[in-house]
């Protein structure tokens, strides 16, 4: 009697043991699992945090270096500033579509400047600087690509 009461003891730990085992497993696999869903969500993190810095730096003012210190070229139309802050070439488009007397086309800026504007190309530094200005508040840019004076 004494050697089957121990082959049942036997019998039924080693039930438990795979009982015990197998929620270890199903545990360490779900473990897994977990570490690569947190592995991929840290690598989109890591491309976000990558991309957002590289939008940021890109939206950054460009500034100068005058008498050692950084200035906009273009600086944010604010109080106490004026159009005479604004480097020539950008009083000028300013003073153009201030002129207009309503919205204008980059076209229609770039003929009054006198730039070639059938050339194909030639309009896009000027798309540039009338963007500059939209951005820093000097002009308002419309939905449908033109411009207008701010007040």
């Amino acid at each position: 009697m004494v050697e089957s009461e121990i082959a049942e003891r036997i019998a039924a730990r080693r039930a438990e043991l795979d009982e015990l085992e197998d929620r270890l497993v199903k545990q360490l696999e779900e473990v897994r699992s977990e570490r690569d869903e947190l592995a991929v969500a840290e690598r989109v993190w890591q491309r976000m945090a990558e991309q957002l810095a590289v939008e940021s730096a890109a939206a950054e003012p460009a500034a100068a270096q005058v008498a050692g210190r950084a200035v906009l070229l273009v600086p944010h139309r604010g109080p106490g500033v004026d159009q005479d802050a604004l480097p020539p070439d950008y009083q000028r488009i300013l003073a153009i579509v201030r002129d207009a007397g309503g919205p204008v086309a980059t076209k229609q800026v770039g003929e009054a400047l006198g730039l070639e504007v059938a050339v194909r190309g030639r309009l896009e530094p000027l798309r540039g600087k009338l963007s500059k200005l939209a951005g820093r508040g000097w002009l308002r840019k419309l939905p449908d690509g033109r411009y207008t004076a701010r007040l």
